[in-house]
């Protein structure tokens, strides 16, 4: 544990000294540790010693130079906060409960399709990669962008991930779920995982309503399984062996979103409801038939107009249909949903969680170097719970939890994210780290 604290104190003190790409950034969208420059010259001025009865004289001489410099100043802050295009880069150690202890660069790209269109929010495409230490040595690459065209009448988003991983598999079921050991010679897994899984959403009219394509590429490839995995009848079915599992599916569908949030990445207010339904078969170059439906709840409520106080929740229910194959049951957990919960140890073919999230950064002046860098900080504060079952009513696992985070504002409204939660059914901490919120 006294490790896991000591990698968050590197990772934060890295947040505000790596200066990655800055040249390329307004001062108030990037973490650096001089963002005053006068401050920094002022630090390394040399004392001179002057005659006081030519105090005047030079004050004179230096004046109009001090405004040249000044303006100049202005004028550059000005055009770097008028670009485009903006990038933020962090990097250093870190933690996954999953995956163990790791080396991570997290990146934040943000633009905008149409510079002339004011309303038209931001682009964003976090991309994060992460070189993990277990066994085998792996690496993910992970992205979930937003991206707004032509008067936000099209967007473009999803979920694009790699992993080259060690991963491990519980079964399917609360009981077996719960209480398999978790080892690396019985629940685990040598994994190579590609998805892609792209969303399409055109505009109906000029309301707030969203409709369009998505697909899904799931493949997956399974090497060196543990005892209990090989043993699964799940597994088996699939035509797993002692060597391993080869698997791919693909499915297509439809998805419906009426979204009123002011900022997607980071949302102050509005409301989203996403209805999905995806049909994987093997007429599209799959393994097996299976459906997949989603239903995704989001609310935003600011507490205060003048402060930087939110009240967010969010009400996620997932349900699978036909011959589904096991890496591709309902699951939980993860850095984005039931934080506290190892990604994929409750997996059944309906799960549902609803949460509740209280967000709050700090509001403080500006007006000194310690105190814009404070004004970047916030914190966390969520209650969870989960239900995993064969249906939406009939439920055999009810999944309480809690936790805290630690916000860091790299960019206007974009945050890096420290997060510890708490399961109730396992009694342990994990710890997140990632750009974004996890709703």
């Amino acid at each position: 544990m006294q490790k896991i604290y000591s990698i968050i104190v590197v990772t934060i003190a890295l947040l505000f000294s790596i200066k990655g790409n800055a040249q390329e950034l307004p001062e108030s969208d990037i973490l650096l540790p001089h963002t005053n420059d006068t401050a920094f010259i002022e630090n390394d001025v040399i004392p001179l010693q002057i005659d006081s009865s030519k105090v005047n004289e030079i004050s004179l001489d230096i004046q109009p130079i001090e405004t040249e410099d000044t303006e100049e100043k202005r004028k550059k802050k000005k055009e770097k906060q008028n670009k485009n295009f903006k990038f933020s880069i962090l990097g250093g150690p870190g933690y996954s409960p999953d995956y163990g202890f790791s080396i991570g660069l997290a990146t934040l790209m943000t633009f905008s399709t149409d510079k002339g269109d004011t309303s038209l929010q931001r682009s964003v495409i976090p991309l994060n990669f992460t070189m993990s230490f277990g066994k085998p040595l792996g690496f993910t690459i992970l992205s979930k962008p937003y991206i707004y065209f032509k008067g936000d009448k099209i967007r473009l988003q999803g979920l694009y991930e790699y992993k080259h991983t060690g991963e491990n598999y519980y079964g399917v079921g609360y009981s077996l779920n719960h209480n398999i050991k978790r080892k690396k010679d019985i629940t685990g897994y040598n994994a190579d995982l590609l998805q892609i899984n792209p969303v399409l959403l055109f505009r109906i009219k000029n309301g707030a309503s969203y409709i369009g394509p998505v697909a899904d590429l799931y493949f997956e490839k399974i090497k060196k399984p543990g005892s209990y995995v090989i043993s699964d009848p799940y597994y088996i079915k699939q035509g797993g062996t002692a060597e391993g599992l080869t698997d791919i599916n693909v499915g297509l569908g439809l998805s419906y979103s009426y979204d009123t949030r002011d900022i997607a990445a980071n949302a102050y207010k509005g409301i989203l409801f996403e209805a999905r339904a995806l049909f994987y078969s093997k007429y599209f170059g799959g393994e097996y038939n299976f459906g997949a439906i989603t239903i995704d709840y989001r609310q935003y409520y600011k507490v205060s107009k003048t402060h930087r106080r939110v009240l967010a929740w969010n009400v996620l229910a997932k349900t699978k249909f036909g011959d589904i194959p096991f890496s591709q049951q309902a699951a939980v957990g993860g850095p984005f949903n039931l934080r506290g919960y190892y990604i994929g140890q409750y997996r059944d073919r309906t799960a549902v969680t609803a949460e509740i999230e209280w967000r709050h950064m700090w509001d403080i002046a500006t007006d000194t170097k310690i105190k814009r860098l404070l004004h970047r900080l916030g914190y966390t504060a969520w209650a969870a719970c989960g239900f995993m079952g064969e249906n939406i009513v009939k439920y055999n696992a009810v999944l309480p939890n809690l936790g805290a985070g630690l916000r860091v504002e790299v960019q206007k409204r974009m945050n890096f994210r420290i997060d510890a939660g708490y399961s109730f059914a396992d009694r342990h901490v994990l710890f997140y780290f990632n750009m974004t919120e996890a709703f």
